[in-house]
């Protein structure tokens, strides 16, 4: 593991934790000028119950061990919510992977899939790449129709940023974008070293407006349901209730389902019903 990389992801974490923050957020008195935002580091120290120098060693990425309560006490220090705060403790105490490749679903998984029509479903795996989709996520999504066969298969990330105009149909796309990069950050931080992250990182750098001024803020967030509004024009307004299951065998793959309202799901079940007949 490359530790010198992931050292500079904790210092660039706790450098965008600390300047989002005025001394008055967390009860201190700001004396004189202030040269920069945020809290200085001394001050975080001082919230910490640590000295400045460890402190800022952390900060620089230097090679330092600190304990499960240093890591608490900063993290409580800097208002981390509970994601964060599980962030920071993998950034500064990162657990050894090996090179995971996405291995062949199993049956069960597959029936599951296709059993959940009209409603959405997908599974994605560790790099966020398509792995299954039902024909109700094919006709949502605008995915091709899947083949085991297929050379390469669409990358959710991408399908979703630069791959095709999803962005218009769906109702507050930069919040949405917003928690999808967030999570993608989050997944990340389990495999800093992993080649396929890396160049999907500079691939969306390179082409997405977006995903470059988000991704330097070092947002973490994982998994929520969520109840999501889109639109397409073949379908009409399309109502969902978001769930993602993590498989027990295999904690890298995300199942994704969107539980259709009635009246989305009767639309759907028509639009396949016309498809399987022509």
């Amino acid at each position: 593991m490359d530790k010198n990389l992931t050292n500079m992801s904790l210092g660039e974490f706790l450098r965008t934790r600390r300047n989002r923050l005025t001394p008055e957020d967390v009860g201190l008195v700001s004396f004189g000028r202030r040269r920069t935002t945020g809290l200085r580091r001394e001050e975080v120290a001082q919230l910490a119950h640590i000295g400045t120098s460890w402190y800022t060693s952390l900060e620089q990425g230097r090679n330092v061990n600190p304990s499960e309560d240093v890591l608490n006490n900063i993290a409580k220090a800097l208002r981390l919510n509970e994601d964060e705060r599980q962030h920071l403790h993998l950034l500064a105490r990162p657990v050894e992977q090996n090179q995971v490749k996405d291995q062949p679903l199993n049956l069960g998984l597959v029936q599951t899939i296709k059993a959940l029509e009209p409603n959405p479903a997908f599974v994605i795996g560790k790099s966020w790449d398509l792995l299954l989709w039902n024909q109700a996520a094919e006709l949502v999504f605008h995915l091709p129709p899947f083949s085991n066969n297929m050379q390469q298969k669409p990358n959710w990330i991408r399908h979703l940023l630069i791959g095709d105009k999803l962005s218009s149909s769906i109702k507050d796309w930069d919040a949405r974008a917003r928690i999808m990069i967030a999570q993608f950050r989050a997944d990340y931080a389990h495999f800093p070293n992993d080649a396929k992250f890396k160049e999907l990182i500079e691939e969306f750098m390179q082409n997405s407006q977006l995903f470059r001024e988000l991704w330097p803020l070092h947002d973490v967030q994982v998994e929520t349901e969520r109840h999501k509004r889109r639109y397409d024009p073949l379908i009409g307004e399309m109502e969902f209730e978001h769930l993602t299951l993590k498989s027990p065998t295999d904690p890298h793959l995300k199942i994704m389902i969107y539980t259709a309202s009635p009246d989305t799901a009767g639309r759907l079940r028509s639009l396949m019903s016309i498809r399987d007949n022509m």
